[in-house]
């Protein structure tokens, strides 16, 4: 009896690639304030004559994209690469396509083919119009094997912000806010202080990962919200008031043109149902303490579309993720 066992090695195949894969969302994370407007990317090679013995040191070169308008993740994990003799039998691993273009900086496909790599796995196609299937194909016609879709949801989730922003032509949208238990997001309608202190801090971190950061004009002239990360360290977002002579298509395409690519919604109740009735939204962060009041603003309706995509506590309050079904 003959048994195939090529099942076998394909699926170790697969683990390894998604093993490899994840390490490139690691590096990629850590670009998350210095790579924009570019997309966070992450690289690793990987020389198969080592993995036997070595293990995890069968990786030879790891870098990301560490700041807009110096070295891709390709270039910097070639750059570490300390015996290049290896490469020749070598798979890279990037968690997005190389580029194909000219930018600030020369094409990374041109770079892969030049350091003549035996494998290239790609974990997510670039939406990029310049891009977009152009590096694979360099590559492919170049001889070099190429593997699309390794970790694919996890590597388009890592750069939302940067899909949203390409292929909608509008920036990725965080409708966030804090209610009582009961369902208020003030005390007869005056401010009322919900968040704790990790809370706090976690959105001042949102707050330094994202480019703008939008209230009503009634937030505004009643709180005189600061909007910026004092409880954290980074870049202030851009700060937004939306008033009435503003509508919300006109104001997407302003954003877009300025290239906004990430937008927080931080506003009152009539603010965030705005965006939600305009389908204007990708993601909502919703906070709740234990604490209840007798009447003030009611908390937004969630939309019905929407599906639970984390759930954590923070001392005692509770921050729920719920993303589109769509996505």
């Amino acid at each position: 009896m003959t048994i195939d066992i090529s099942k076998y090695f394909l699926t170790f195949a697969n683990m390894n690639d998604e093993k490899y894969m994840r390490r490139c969302l690691q590096l990629a994370a850590n670009g998350i304030q210095g790579a924009r407007p570019n997309p966070m990317v992450g690289a690793v090679i990987v020389a198969p004559s080592l993995m036997e013995r070595a293990g995890d040191e069968a990786i030879i070169g790891e870098g990301y994209h560490v700041r807009c308008g110096e070295g891709h993740a390709e270039v910097n994990a070639f750059a570490s690469v300390k015996d290049e003799s290896l490469l020749k039998d070598a798979t890279i691993y990037v968690s997005l396509e190389p580029c194909a273009h000219y930018g600030k900086t020369p094409p990374c496909a041109d770079l892969i083919i030049k350091k003549g790599v035996k494998r290239v796995v790609v974990g997510c196609i670039d939406p990029f119009a310049e891009v977009k299937g152009r590096g694979i194909e360099r590559i492919r016609k170049a001889g070099i094997e190429v593997e699309v879709g390794v970790l694919e949801k996890e590597c388009q989730w890592l750069n939302r912000r940067f899909f949203t922003y390409h292929s909608k032509h509008r920036p990725y949208i965080i409708l966030k806010w804090a209610q009582t238990a009961n369902g208020f997001i003030d005390d007869h309608f005056k401010q009322l202080m919900i968040s704790n202190e990790q809370t706090q801090m976690l959105s001042h971190q949102l707050r330094a990962e994202e480019d703008a950061i939008l209230v009503g004009h009634t937030t505004f002239d009643r709180d005189h919200p600061s909007l910026n990360v004092r409880h954290w360290h980074g870049p202030d977002p851009k700060r937004i008031v939306l008033t009435h002579d503003r509508p919300l298509p006109q104001l997407m395409d302003d954003l877009y043109q300025h290239g906004i690519q990430s937008l927080i919604v931080e506003g009152g109740c009539q603010t965030h149902e705005s965006f939600i009735q305009a389908g204007l939204w990708d993601e909502i962060r919703m906070e709740v303490a234990p604490i209840t009041v007798s009447d003030g603003t009611r908390a937004p309706q969630l939309p019905s579309d929407i599906t639970l995509f984390d759930k954590k506590e923070y001392g005692e309050n509770t921050v729920t993720i719920f993303s589109k079904k769509s996505q």
